[in-house]
Formats: C-alpha cells, sequence, structure tokens
C-alpha cells in the first residue's frame, strides 16, 4: 500500500521516537479496500508519555492539544497539512456518559492490546508504514470482504455511541452486522439515554451524507432494536401500502428502497455536504405521516389501502425526529417543505402552481425537491427505476420560469412604497405581501381578473 502521505512518511521516518508509531482506523481500511485516499490520518505511538510526544511533534509543525484528557495530539505542519497522533490507553467506565471514563495512557500497551478497544474489527486494523506491514489481529480484513460489521472485542460495550456508528457504517460500506454484535447492542439499548445529542446528529449526518446503501443503516437501527429510540422510524414498520401501487411492501421497506435510489443519483453524489444531508433526511422522512394517514377505503368498487394527507400529517413527526436528532433549524428549514410537497407531481402543473412552489419551499428549491419525487419513484422495485413525466415536466417548466433554485424576486420592494410616501410598518407589509401575491399569480391571471372586474 502507498496510500501515506509524502510529508506523514517523512515525519515517521526521521523521527527516532516515532519508531513504534502505527496509522490506524479509517485510513487503514479505506486503503486496504481501495477506496479514494483518506483525509484524515490517525496514528498511533507506542512507547512515549504524553510530554515525549508534544516534544518529538513540536520539530515538524504547530502541536495542539485538541485532546489532552484522551491523548490526542494535532500536529499541523507548515504545508497546511495536519494528522492526529494518538497515545494508547486503557479506558474504564466508572459513570454514565460519554465522559464517564477514567483514562489510563500506558505506554507499555501492546498494539493488540490497543487494536481490542477499537470499535470494528474493520477499524482495528493497524499499518506500520517502514516496514510496509498490516497487522489485523481480529480478522478485519476478512470481514471487509465478507461485509460483516463485527464488534472487536467485549470493550465496545463501554460507549453506547459505537451502535449509532454501526449504523453509519452499514450504510457507507453496504454491511450486515455479525449476529453477536446485533445482540450485544440490543443489550446495550438501554445506554441511548447517556449520549450527547451532539454525538447523535454526528454519526445521523454520517449516515445522510455518505451512505452507498443507506438501508443498510436503517436495517441495523431495526435489527438491533435500537430503531426504538427513533419512532418516527419504527412507525413505519407494518405500514401496509396498497400493492398495486406499492409493490414492495410496507413504508418501511419502500423507506429504504428510495434512499437507496437517493444515494445512486448523480446529482445527489455531487452536491455539497449539506444539501446531501438535507435530501436525504427529506426522503427518510417523507413518508413518516402514512402510519397515522393510512386506511382501507372503496375506490373504484374495490377496497385498496390509502394514505390521503400523509404529505402533511408527516410535518410535525418530521420536525420531531429532527429536533431528535439535534438538526440544526438550517437543516430543519430545507427538509419540512420537501416533506410537505413531495407530492407535487401529481398536482396541475401551471406556471402560476410553479411559481408558488418555489416561494413554499424557499430556502430550498424545486431541484431539491425534484430529487427528492425522483427517489420517492424508484423506490417501489419492481417497478421501473426512473423519475416519472411530471417531475421532468415541473423541473422544465422551473427552468423556463427561472425558479429551479429560488423563488422569483418581488418587483415591488419597500424603497419603492417609500418614494410614494407610504410609511414603513404594516400597511407597507401588507401592500408587499399583495403585490407579491399578484406577481406569483402571473400576468395571465391578472388580465383575467382585469377583464371580469372592468368588462
Amino acid at each position: 500500500m502507498n496510500f501515506v502521505p509524502p510529508e506523514l512518511e517523512e515525519i515517521l521516518r526521521r523521527t527516532p521516537e516515532l519508531q513504534r508509531a502505527y496509522l490506524v482506523g479509517g485510513c487503514v481500511r479505506d486503503a486496504l479496500a481501495g477506496l479514494p485516499p483518506a483525509k484524515d490520518f490517525d496514528v498511533e505511538v507506542f512507547g512515549l508519555d504524553y510530554e515525549q510526544l508534544i516534544a518529538a511533534l513540536g520539530r515538524w509543525g504547530k502541536t495542539d492539544l485538541v485532546g489532552r484528557s484522551f491523548g490526542v495530539v494535532k500536529l499541523s505542519t507548515d504545508s497546511g497539512l495536519s494528522f492526529d497522533f494518538t497515545l494508547p490507553r486503557k479506558d474504564s467506565k466508572v459513570a454514565p456518559g460519554h465522559k464517564g471514563f477514567e483514562v489510563e495512557f500506558d505506554p507499555a500497551i501492546s498494539p493488540r492490546e490497543a487494536a481490542a478497544r477499537r470499535d470494528f474489527t474493520i477499524n482495528s486494523i493497524m499499518y506500520d508504514p517502514r516496514a510496509g506491514q498490516v497487522w489485523d489481529f481480529f480478522g478485519g480484513q476478512a470481514d471487509w470482504k465478507g461485509r460483516i460489521l463485527r464488534h472487536t472485542s467485549g470493550a465496545f460495550d463501554e460507549d453506547p455511541l459505537r451502535v449509532l456508528r454501526g449504523m453509519q457504517l452499514a450504510g457507507r460500506f453496504e454491511l450486515r452486522a455479525a449476529p453477536e454484535t446485533v445482540e450485544l447492542a440490543r443489550r446495550m439499548k438501554g445506554s441511548y439515554a447517556e449520549l450527547a445529542v451532539e454525538r447523535v446528529r454526528e454519526e445521523w449526518f454520517k449516515w445522510a451524507q455518505r451512505s452507498r446503501r443507506p438501508s443498510a443503516g436503517l436495517r441495523f437501527l431495526a435489527e438491533t432494536e435500537w430503531i426504538d429510540h427513533f419512532p418516527e422510524i419504527k412507525a413505519l414498520i407494518g405500514t401496509e401500502q396498497e400493492p398495486e401501487w406499492h409493490p414492495e411492501g410496507d413504508v418501511f421497506t419502500h423507506t429504504g428502497h428510495c434512499c437507496d435510489a437517493l444515494a445512486r443519483l448523480p446529482d445527489w453524489r455531487e452536491a455539497g455536504a449539506e444539501s446531501r444531508t438535507v435530501y436525504m433526511l427529506a426522503v427518510l422522512a417523507h413518508d413518516f405521516g402514512k402510519p397515522a394517514a393510512t386506511h382501507r377505503a372503496v375506490k373504484e368498487g374495490r377496497e385498496r389501502i390509502v394514505s390521503p394527507g400523509h404529505e402533511a400529517a408527516g410535518v410535525e413527526p418530521a420536525r420531531i425526529f429532527l429536533e431528535r436528532i439535534g438538526a440544526p433549524p438550517a437543516v430543519g428549514q430545507r427538509v419540512i417543505p420537501l416533506v410537505q410537497n413531495h407530492l407535487f407531481h401529481l398536482e396541475i402543473i401551471s406556471d402560476r402552481a410553479v411559481r408558488r412552489l418555489a416561494r413554499r419551499l424557499a430556502p430550498e428549491s424545486i431541484e431539491g425537491l425534484c430529487l427528492v419525487m425522483t427517489a420517492d419513484s424508484m423506490g417501489r422495485p419492481p417497478r421501473p427505476a426512473e423519475a416519472p413525466e411530471t417531475v421532468k415536466t415541473l423541473l422544465a417548466r422551473a427552468r423556463e420560469l427561472e425558479v429551479r433554485h429560488k423563488p422569483p424576486p418581488p418587483i415591488l420592494q419597500g424603497r419603492h412604497l417609500l418614494a410614494l410616501g407610504v410609511a414603513p410598518g404594516p400597511r407597507m407589509g401588507h401592500m408587499l405581501d399583495n403585490a407579491y401575491e399578484a406577481q406569483l399569480e402571473g400576468a395571465l391571471r391578472w388580465a383575467e381578473k382585469e377583464v371580469k372586474t372592468k368588462g
């Protein structure tokens, strides 16, 4: 493997104190898997204490004690690169919560002992860049080839966040959890309350931003019973759908297929991190209203399973879920209108309707909604995995009206009314709102009203 940045390789080679320093974690996993080069490099150093490590690294750049209590030193070099160096440690759980650990650094810990404290076998592999040697004490490479997510040792249960990390790793790398890992995670279910919401959000956002098969992460939640902590998702399990329209099964199954479909769309993969998060969370939540709205009704002379109004009914559970995982307001403001409008392609697509849609979606966009609606349509195998023609029509019409990315800007603004002598206040606001409504109605609607009013 030749994945180590030349600058890091030089530091390790020319620093005598770092002769027992090994790359660990995700950078090694990804290199062995042939994935794109890692951006983050973690180096575990044996045989030194904290002060010795800082002194050794200080020759190469600025050291930042970002995690002194956890033995982490970030080295920032003059070239702008940064690397995390850690000391092997023994953690003892002494209290609830992610800070409830008694940490002991021990330079005499062996690499095998240190690797045993890592979460999953695929993350416990070490690499010696000087000897070009891989140290795989717990079968991480075999598990990777078998697409198996397996906890490394009994130390796994010391940090409940590792279960949510398993969720996002399963989604990112299309993994299936080993039965013993599923069982251990189930026994840990009661420790969810120890997690700070910021840590929960971090794992959910990794799932939303990076998954190749998001449904694998959702399946992991269901198998480990940690889905109980996210009742808005759990409610989808067993919620029936009309087989003629949804041959794939219940709403949970449909949602998994939709998330997977989104992850395959080039426009999603090429979007920025926040947008990928928004669209994946919107697809996850788009049918949150179905458990409450679904019932049986006679349609066209036969009994069918229907969910009228589920898009509006999904707004509140989507809001609660986003709050539960600690999503910031900027994300929620984009996700909620996507949930509320995800059936727009079933409506009559007029210029007026498209302009109004652009306004309802803001700060999100029609282009983003089309991604969500496309994923929704593609999540119904064995039906064809393609965007409905009405979604294509909507996107084309939005492009023509120049509202694909945002609503039309108001023509009449406050400065115009000020020039006419209208003072700032409720009256001005009311006039601006009415003017914008008239603008969204379009010239044709204005003409129709003029004709009817004035003959």
